[in-house]
């Protein structure tokens, strides 16, 4: 890795950690079936099913635990993903999805972003719903 990249990843774990606080404190109460609603757009490259595999984007199924850029089997990551080292949240996807490009500029990820906190909430909460409804 890069000596540029290097820096550049340390600085946007430490936004991401340093938002994530504010998001846990801040983290609306989600409505799953509104969040299914508002991942539709989502579709067009992830799923929330793990049956449905990989699309354009990583599968979504049980993300929250996950190290980011690591799925098996998924080989299109930026090499922002492939090099990052953090576990996805709840409250990191939070502050992810208000603006990807914000804190992966060289993400592949072709979103501008839920910048209504309670949108984000109800997505949060459908992945979470979706991810437990099979073993």
């Amino acid at each position: 890795m890069s000596r540029r990249l290097a820096i550049i990843m340390l600085g946007c774990c430490a936004l991401v950690a340093s938002a994530a606080v504010s998001a846990q404190q801040l983290l609306p109460v989600g409505d799953p079936q509104r969040g299914r609603l508002e991942f539709g757009p989502c579709r067009t490259c992830h799923y929330a099913e793990s049956f449905m595999g990989h699309n354009n984007g990583p599968n979504l199924h049980r993300i929250f635990g996950k190290v980011a850029g690591k799925q098996e089997g998924f080989d299109y990551y930026s090499q922002e993903f492939r090099a990052a080292q953090f576990v996805w949240t709840p409250e990191l996807m939070f502050v992810w999805l208000e603006n990807p490009m914000a804190i992966f500029p060289g993400s592949s990820m072709m979103s501008l972003g839920v910048p209504d906190p309670q949108r984000r909430a109800d997505l949060i909460a459908f992945l979470m719903q979706a991810s437990v409804r099979e073993p």
